[in-house]
């Protein structure tokens, strides 16, 4: 593979470790985390409960000034009325002095009601810090049995942080931001190695997918610097240390020509014609030597 592939498996395989440790150390603090999330509420629902207690006290405090304020003005019109001179303003005295005690009594009505309002607030507020109390005791004992774990691996985190900065460093910026932006989407899974299933064959699969890939994509990552995708799950595609090149390309063996059969014995081809037969018979007649005895006169016909 090219400079840019073998940066870019490098910065993968050190950011996945760096992810399995992370992954080690939530698993380890997930209880912790839960009771966190459990203390963090009821530290919410109480500060909610306080202010709400705190604006009923304010309105309560309000109403409160407000009938003080109603009673001193009563108390003025009954001087003024019994300073009267006439029945006639005596009367209009009266009327106002009903008028002002009718809605003193409406704003009394919601002081009452804005009173039981503090008072069950007040009671939301010591039921809610009872619990705080008790949750908050409960997570720092927690933390303190799972302290001496989280502190190894968080150490083992720290180390590798500075191996994954280096491997990220030796790949170019398009190509980091690429691989990052897989990296989150495939939570860290953002490379895949290839594969073949079967030795004699030209075929390949992604290993993240199963999906067959071209035939020639172990000659694009083994010959060229650039990233290939699998068409696929669009990860990005790697040689694995598994599958040299010897292993990976099939030769194709030189196919040897057949011999020529040896001439025994050929049998008569029984589809000759009857010229050809006697073709050869002339030949071996005349393939007899010259010593040969004469054959014998016939016999004179009579």
């Amino acid at each position: 593979m090219g400079p840019t592939n073998v940066a870019l498996v490098s910065y993968y395989q050190a950011d996945l470790k760096l992810r399995e440790a992370q992954g080690r150390l939530d698993a380890v603090t997930k209880n912790v985390r839960i009771q966190e999330r459990r203390v963090n509420d009821l530290l919410e629902k109480q500060r909610l409960t306080q202010t709400q207690l705190r604006e009923a006290q304010a309105q309560a405090g309000q109403l409160d000034l407000d009938i003080k304020s109603r009673d001193a003005h009563i108390e003025k019109l009954r001087n003024q009325q019994q300073a009267a001179k006439n029945n006639k303003e005596y009367q209009a005295f009266l009327i106002e002095i009903n008028t002002q005690k009718l809605d003193k009594g409406k704003v009394e009505d919601e002081a009452l009601r804005v009173m039981e309002n503090v008072e069950k607030l007040q009671a939301q507020v010591k039921e809610l810090t009872t619990q705080l109390e008790g949750e908050q005791a409960k997570l720092a004992e927690m933390r303190q049995q799972i302290g001496d774990r989280m502190a190894t691996l968080q150490a083992e985190i720290d180390q590798i942080k500075p191996q994954v900065e280096q491997a990220a460093a030796a790949v170019p910026a398009k190509a980091r931001e690429l691989y990052d932006r897989l990296a989150e989407r495939f939570e860290g899974e953002a490379m895949a190695a290839i594969s073949k299933p079967n030795r004699r064959r030209e075929e390949y699969l992604c290993t993240a997918c199963n999906m067959d890939l071209v035939t020639d994509v172990y000659n694009k990552l083994h010959s060229r610097d650039e990233l290939v995708f699998c068409p696929s799950c669009r990860r990005i595609l790697y040689i694995p240390e598994d599958l040299p090149l010897e292993m990976a390309v099939h030769k194709v063996k030189e196919r040897k020509e057949p011999k020529a059969p040896k001439n025994v014995g050929a049998t008569a081809n029984r589809q000759s014609s009857a010229a050809d037969v006697l073709k050869s018979i002339e030949v071996e007649e005349d393939d007899t030597p010259p010593d040969a005895p004469a054959p014998p006169d016939e016999p004179p016909q009579i």
